[in-house]
Formats: C-alpha cells, structure tokens, sequence
C-alpha cells in the first residue's frame, strides 16, 4: 500500500468513525460503505472536511445485486455507489451506500452537495427505480417517459413488455404488445470429422 493510500485511509478512519461501515483498499482504490442513514452527513464531511476536501462528484451509479456472487448475495438489493475526487489532495475515493428497502429503495439525494449529482440520480432512478430523497426534479432520463419499468433491474425481462413503431397509417408512433418470439439458442457441441476442411 502506498503512503498516500494510507494518509487517505487513516484521515477517512479519523474523520467519519462511526459512520464506516466498511472500509476496503484494492486495486489503488479506497471504497467506503456508508448506512444509508448516514449517508448525507458522510458525503458532506467528505466534500467539506480541511482534511479530506473530495470537490468534484466524478460519478453515481444504480446497482442491483440481486443475482451478485451467482446469487450468494444476502445483503440489501440496490445501492448507489459514488466516485469522488479531491483535486487539492489528488485522491479517489468510492461510497457505497444501500437502499434498506429493497422494495422501495430510497437514498439521500446529494444533489445539493454537489450539482452533478442531478443527472446522475435521475439515470440511476430511470434505469433501476432508486428513489433519490430530497431530488428536486427526479423523472426519467433516458427512456420514454411511458416506459414500464426499470431495464437494469435483473429481473427486468430481455425482450422487455412493449415494442414501439412508427405507423404510416397512423403517421404517429405507436406502442404495442412485443412481438418477439422468444428462441433458445443451442450451442453445436458436436460437429462432424471432417467440419470446415474442404
């Protein structure tokens, strides 16, 4: 572990305490796992600490971990899992936080810490149904704003339920029932003596 790996790790320790649940070093990369509870005040202290000071939200990202460890998993479902940088101290850090319900998943929105935040939740909301508290203008971001469901959630179906066209008759697009036959592609196994040699 390098020096500046264990200035961050001794600093975020001495700072946050109680609020860690876990703290991990792997690769070069500091992750912390922080309670959902504590998860605003964490992320303040670490935008706002003289000793941390992480400026810049690099990134925010939805996970399901539902079907995580080939189903080993026993934990919570969904979390939002955070990238921060500190361009003072030159460091990274990750913050994994976990909605505690996993039928309503609910996390603070940090978007008041941090502007680029707004974007980010709205994705991680569209795409795996994380409710972000405290959004100001949570709603779709990338798929239509008919769209059924959440297509990152693990049991979201391949072909989805709807398909959408344009119809010339109509001149306008429509919705309906997907038409995709579902197939099973069987991989060849077996293949004849002599196969491609001609």
């Amino acid at each position: 572990m390098s020096t500046k790996l264990e200035i961050l790790e001794t600093s975020l320790r001495e700072v946050l305490g109680e609020k860690i649940q876990s703290l991990n070093i792997a690769l070069g990369e500091v992750t912390l796992v922080i309670k959902s509870d504590d998860y605003l005040s964490a992320m303040q202290t670490l935008r706002d600490h003289a000793d941390l000071r992480f400026e810049q939200l690099m990134d925010l990202c939805g996970m399901d971990y539902s079907t995580y460890g080939d189903g080993a998993w026993d934990g919570a479902r969904f979390a939002a899992v955070t990238h921060l940088l500190s361009v003072s101290k030159n460091w990274r850090v990750r913050v994994r936080t976990f909605a505690p319900d996993d039928d309503m998943p609910l996390i603070p929105s940090v978007s008041e810490l941090w502007s680029a935040a707004n974007w980010y939740e709205r994705e991680a909301f569209d795409l795996f149904g994380i409710l972000f508290d405290g959004h100001n203008d949570l709603r779709r971001l990338l798929t239509d704003y008919g769209f059924i469901g959440h297509p990152f959630r693990k049991d979201f179906p391949v072909s989805g339920y709807v398909e959408m066209r344009y119809d010339p008759e109509q001149k306008r697009v429509i919705y309906q029932p997907v038409t995709i036959e579902p197939r099973e592609n069987v991989p060849r196994v077996i293949r004849e003596e002599n196969y491609g040699i001609k």
